[in-house]
């Protein structure tokens, strides 16, 4: 991935793992300064800029994944294709590319902005809170999938039938309702009425 002044000022050098900082933001999604990542997910949380990313194949099934067990927050749960937080000063849409190659070695075939949403969803099991404005991008992928075992534990495509039966089974992310139901205008564009999204 190409590096940018964001995503040079966030990796290390010396083989040390630096500190990941956050854009905090307020209501209208304007920064107001920055936090470091775990800090900022510690109750009540701090309303923090991320991104959530919706991709679907050439049938129209949805990319999901199921975090790894690894991760420290909401682990092993299914959750959206991808999501995560631009660093300080990075534009949204090139983050959630970024993260796309970065936890699914490919590169999205279109990527676009489908809205933004706000909410405040406290995880139970970590005791983490995600205060999050986050802006919302649906696309496709057509390239085979390398995902990254330290980030996704499997992945799945899924029809709009297929998801309603697994999110009844669960366990899914404490935010994939939220974005997802925010993001279903600009799916239902990308996909078609016939979808069922």
């Amino acid at each position: 991935m190409p590096t940018t002044p964001a995503t040079a000022a966030n990796s290390s050098s010396n083989g040390t793992a630096p500190s990941i900082m956050l854009e905090l933001v307020d209501e209208n999604g304007t920064t107001i300064g920055t936090a470091e990542k775990l800090a900022a997910h510690q109750a009540p949380g701090q309303l923090h800029r991320a991104f959530s990313v919706f991709l679907f194949d050439e049938e129209g099934r949805l990319l999901l994944q199921r975090r790894a067990l690894g991760k420290y927050h909401s682990p092993g749960v299914w959750s959206n294709t991808c999501c995560g937080h631009p660093y300080p000063g990075e534009a949204p849409f090139a983050a959630a590319a970024r993260r796309v190659h970065e936890e699914l070695g490919v590169s999205p075939s279109l990527l676009a902005e489908a809205g933004t949403v706000r909410y405040n969803h406290p995880d139970p099991a970590s005791g983490l809170v995600e205060q999050e404005y986050n802006h919302l991008f649906v696309g496709m992928v057509q390239a085979p999938l390398r995902p990254d075992p330290e980030e996704i534990e499997e992945t799945a495509f899924v029809t709009a039938r297929e998801l309603a039966e697994r999110h009844e089974a669960g366990p899914f992310s404490a935010w994939f309702m939220t974005v997802l139901d925010a993001a279903r205008p600009a799916i239902k564009e990308l996909t078609g009425e016939t979808g069922g999204w």
